[in-house]
């Protein structure tokens, strides 16, 4: 099983339900670029995404009044 560290995940958001929309955003841009490249899914894009923002490939960027 998928175990991320929640942490390090959240040193750079401001809350959890942040992460977790800037999560789903990511894994739905995955889904969408395979689809338009006619790729299969093999990984789970939600797993996919997290490992994204655990790496720092991926930011999520909030607006500026939740800062």
């Amino acid at each position: 099983m998928f175990n991320p560290d929640l942490k390090k995940m959240l040193k750079n958001v401001n809350s959890r339900y942040s992460l977790v929309i800037g999560t789903a955003k990511r894994a739905r841009e995955i889904r969408d670029d395979a689809i338009e490249k006619h790729e299969p899914v093999v990984e789970k894009t939600v797993s996919k995404a997290i490992e994204e923002i655990c790496d720092g490939k991926y930011v999520i960027t909030e607006p500026d009044e939740l800062k």
